[in-house]
């Protein structure tokens, strides 16, 4: 067990509460103004305000910024900040799990709603939510491949990743399927080896344009990885659009892409996995993870922050201090003690 200075937020939404802070002294000048344009109207502004003696415009101004600074407190309060006591290991039954992703220009085909990336980030999020004791990882893949995520149990890390899946991730396009394998393959930790626990699930249209060698798939039997496949797109295929104008071949055609089912088909049993398609009606998730739950969960272990030490109360504190302030100061003077001059001295000690 390790100690850890982490602080964050256990409700962060509840920040946005902090526009109020410069808003409430903005909203008050402005209300001011129209009122000294309004007063204008009656008189002239400096004998009207002889009349009214008990005003004070910067006992206004300092109840202003308090109350402002009692929000903004407040706002820090609500949304709970913590910070994390303990670093603990914990142990759990799981599985190890790398999402291997294309994200080459073919995945923005519309071939199904809304999109083949839009439905994948979609699909993809849905999964990462249902894990509870896997390990999960990214691979993002076109002509080139990448690590995006290395395996760990932080979901909501690997949600934030899902959200930057797009093109843009990988510089040389095209879709070479081969080498994002090797790269996943390579990518799962020493504690699963020599299990049956390490699950691939490969998300692409297929469109490769290199065979996929037999020796590549006889490796991950021998890692013991299962690799699952999910063909996203229809195999009649759509025209590509790119920023709305339609892509053409050198010869002046336009690009048709077409889910390639058979490599993926192959790589699948070749693993003893399953492959799927991707509908409108369904991302083909669901076989897989009926696939997962049938295979075989070993021992993970991983780093965990856990008995956080609230910190609101000191916020909170703070708050109610500044509006019992606010509360205490009068907007006008009192008249009572109008004829009070502590730190003048009377004629009487003038004349000794």
């Amino acid at each position: 067990m390790v100690e850890s200075n982490i602080f964050e937020f256990a409700r962060p939404e509840w920040l946005l509460l902090l526009i109020a802070t410069p808003a409430i002294p903005l909203v008050y000048w402005c209300m001011r103004l129209y009122g000294r344009r309004k007063l204008r109207r009656f008189g002239n502004e400096r004998t009207l305000r002889g009349l009214m003696p008990e005003s004070s415009a910067v006992r206004q101004w300092i109840k202003i910024t308090l109350l402002s600074l009692a929000v903004g407190l407040l706002a820090m309060a609500l949304a709970q900040p913590q910070t994390g006591a303990k670093l603990r290991s914990v142990e759990s039954q799981g599985r190890e799990i790398m999402l291997v992703v294309d994200v080459s220009n073919s995945m923005l085909a519309e071939d199904v709603t809304p999109s083949r990336m839009e439905r994948t980030r979609y699909a993809i999020t849905r999964l990462v939510e249902r894990m509870k004791e896997d390990r999960v990882g990214i691979v993002a893949f076109a002509d080139e491949a990448e690590v995006l995520l290395p395996i760990t149990g932080d979901y909501k890390m690997a949600e934030a990743m899902v959200k930057r899946l797009s093109p843009d991730l990988i510089a040389a396009q095209g879709t070479d399927i081969g080498e994002a394998l090797e790269v996943a393959m390579l990518s799962f930790t020493e504690s699963t080896h020599n299990t049956n626990s390490r699950v691939l699930i490969l998300i692409t249209d297929g469109e490769a344009h290199d065979e996929i060698d037999d020796s590549l798939t006889q490796r991950a039997r021998d890692m013991g990885i299962t690799i699952c496949a999910i063909g996203i797109g229809t195999p009649e295929g759509t025209p590509l659009k790119i920023g709305g104008q339609h892509v053409e071949d050198e010869e002046g055609n336009m690009v048709i892409t077409k889910l390639g089912e058979p490599l993926l088909q192959g790589i699948a049993e070749a693993t003893g996995g399953i492959y799927t398609r991707s509908r409108n009606d369904a991302f083909g998730l669901e076989e897989i993870m009926t696939r997962l739950d049938e295979m075989e969960a070993t021992e993970l272990s991983h780093q965990r922050f856990e008995e956080y030490d609230e910190q609101y109360q000191w916020f909170l504190g703070a708050a109610i201090l500044l509006l019992i302030i606010e509360s205490i100061i009068l907007q006008r003077r009192n008249p009572l003690l109008k004829g009070v001059a502590l730190f003048e001295r009377d004629n009487n000690d003038k004349k000794r």
